[in-house]
């Protein structure tokens, strides 16, 4: 009978040409378990083999896509994990967990497998284990909108985590927390959980990883506020410190940053901004281009050429909630100002006409219109029985009111003024 060694040893070179063979070598190895008439050293290096085993088993099920063979993998693992030194098991349950990271909608799998290991951790009383897997677990909730049961996570973590005094996990999860309120629209929060991890990191070393994510978040943050030029700051450091570790997060911080001189009404620095070493390696992918498409409609002020690249690059440009919310507000601004320069020339414009105009439909852009009118952009109204807009100038204001109240004001004084001397001669 083969033993492991030589089972791996024969599944390798089959993992790219015959993968079921591979898959049930793997399996042998990972199934059958160690002699126990053998020394220590020698169940030790089996279950080394194991190990491997279901680590190039994980690996083999990502390649083919298939994230239940990588939740079966984990169920397998569970064994050797008990068996194994902590430490050790941490390592190896991420690395199957980082197994479903490219394969495309597993979340749901993800969060059934780790609700199971967490349970399994609480009953093996392996806490470190268990607030790792809980902090990932709020990660695919926070992704999946899951924001209620992520929220509640994050309490019962802090709490445990305070008691602890684990700063960096607690660092990660006051992370989290701000993302998940950020994502409910609460920002005063979500400043309020930055704030805390940012304090929490401030007392360990932070690797640079997390302290890319933190300015990532900042900057997110401040661009909400409308601040861009203090966000492209933190989106420029985030950038700077994933691209040097060839994180895929860098291309995100990099379109970021693109998207804050775009709001800056600086679309001419796009180009300029690829020239530099950190982004050239990233200057022809899709999704830097899009920004670039955007950047030159914005430059030229052309609505038509600003949809066109949202339709064009449409999956680059509304996956990330953060670029689409800003380029929703720079739509509503260019649709603005074309507004703007068709009906300032005219005293009486026919809507349809603007309409026409702009490339857009009647019935949007009578709603934007009213909206301008309302928000006294400019004066007007809309007549619609005839259809049409009529456009006035800018009343003056008329001072002659606030004129009499302060010459009434002036008057009063004199009254009080004559008053008091005539009560000192009495």
């Amino acid at each position: 009978m083969p033993t492991k060694e030589e089972l791996l040893k024969e599944a390798e070179p089959l993992i790219a040409s015959n993968p079921q063979r591979a898959e049930a070598l793997f399996k042998e190895v990972i199934v059958n378990p160690p002699n126990e008439h053998a020394v220590q050293e020698e169940k030790d290096r089996e279950l080394r083999h194991q190990v491997t085993a279901l680590v190039k088993l994980g690996e083999l099920y990502r390649d083919q896509n298939n994230a239940k063979g990588v939740a079966e993998v984990i169920t397998m693992s569970r064994s050797f994990l008990t068996s194994s030194a902590k430490a050790k098991t941490a390592k190896l349950l991420r690395t199957l967990l980082d197994c479903f990271i490219p394969i495309t909608g597993s979340q749901q799998i993800q969060i059934d497998v780790l609700t199971e290991n967490i349970d399994w951790a609480k009953r093996e009383k392996r806490i470190f284990l268990k607030h790792s897997l809980e902090t990932r677990l709020v990660g695919l909730q926070l992704d999946t909108h899951q924001y209620k049961p992520a929220l509640s996570l994050i309490e019962t973590l802090l709490t445990e985590l305070k008691r602890l005094d684990d700063k960096m996990i607690l660092t990660e999860v006051h992370l989290l927390e701000s993302r998940v309120y950020r994502g409910i629209g609460n920002l005063a929060k979500a400043k309020a959980g930055l704030t805390s991890a940012r304090t929490a990191a401030n007392s360990i070393y932070c690797p640079p990883h997390l302290q890319a994510r933190l300015d990532l978040q900042s900057g997110i943050l401040h661009a909400e506020d409308k601040d861009y030029s203090t966000a492209y700051s933190y989106f420029f450091e985030a950038f700077e410190n994933l691209s040097t570790q060839d994180d895929p997060g860098a291309l995100g911080a990099l379109k970021y940053m693109l998207l804050c001189k775009v709001m800056l009404n600086l679309p001419e620095d796009v180009t300029s901004l690829m020239s530099i070493k950190l982004a050239v390696k990233y200057a022809q992918l899709r999704d830097v281009e899009s920004m670039r498409a955007v950047a030159r409609a914005h430059q030229k002020r052309n609505l038509a050429d600003f949809e066109k690249a949202l339709k064009n690059y449409q999956q680059e440009l509304s996956s990330d909630p953060t670029i689409r919310t800003h380029l929703s507000a720079l739509y509503d601004t260019l649709l603005e100002q074309n507004l703007l320069r068709i009906v300032e020339p005219y005293s009486c414009v026919e809507v349809g006409y603007v309409a026409q105009q702009v490339g857009q439909g009647r019935q949007e852009v009578e709603q934007k219109l009213s909206q301008m009118i309302l928000d006294k952009v400019f004066h007007g109204v809309l007549d619609q029985g005839r259809g049409c807009l009529l456009v006035f100038e800018e009343p003056k204001a008329d001072n002659t009111y606030g004129a009499a109240i302060e010459t009434l004001e002036q008057v009063g004084k004199v009254v009080e003024s004559l008053y008091a001397k005539t009560v000192k001669i009495a």
